[in-house]
């Protein structure tokens, strides 16, 4: 007659690691936690990997020299800046020629209070204050970048404007409601 097999517990499987092990080459990342998508509780959180080579924002708050609300500022300020941002049109060979020009696109609403948004950041952090914010945000510019195109060198001038650009990031972080004024 066959004995019955016992049944042996099985171990608990290990909790699977699903960050990405091979980066490219000149990839630069850093470690930031968002929430789960896939979580079944609400509040739960992963860490996930943020490439920070183009993106000078990503790199000031991942190593920690800006905090939150600047960082959070600054987001707010390039989603105005795309969203009133006009789309160049390219050409479609499909349609048929005519002489002239095709009617403009109207501006819509979001990008109407975009600009307004836009222009009063401009309004608040002055003329120079609005061009750095635009270098750094826009065209993703360094500090020593910055000094170049200035005609401005040497590590005093790169301190400056790193200083002057926080400084720019605290008037957005309360400008887009990210910070309150200090007392």
């Amino acid at each position: 007659m066959a004995r019955a097999r016992r049944k042996r517990a099985h171990k608990s499987a290990k909790i699977h690691d699903r960050r990405s092990q091979d980066l490219p080459r000149n990839a630069e990342v850093a470690e930031v936690e968002v929430d789960d998508p896939l979580a079944l509780e609400p509040g739960e959180k992963i860490v996930t990997l943020r490439s920070i080579r183009n993106d000078p924002l990503g790199r000031l708050h991942s190593r920690r020299q800006i905090d939150e609300a600047q960082y959070q500022g600054g987001r707010a300020f390039q989603d105005d800046w795309e969203k009133a941002e006009r789309d160049p049109q390219a050409v479609d060979p499909t349609r048929e020629y005519v002489d002239g020009g095709q009617a403009r696109e109207p501006i819509t609403e979001r990008q109407r209070k975009a600009v307004l948004r836009l222009n009063r950041a401009e309004r608040e952090l002055g003329a120079d204050g609005a061009a750095l914010v635009h270098e750094v945000l826009v065209l993703g510019l360094t500090m020593e970048q910055i000094g170049q195109r200035r005609g401005l060198r040497g590590q005093r001038w790169i301190d400056y404007f790193a200083r002057r650009f926080r400084e720019c990031l605290d008037r957005l972080a309360l400008l887009y409601g990210f910070a309150t004024e200090r007392r």
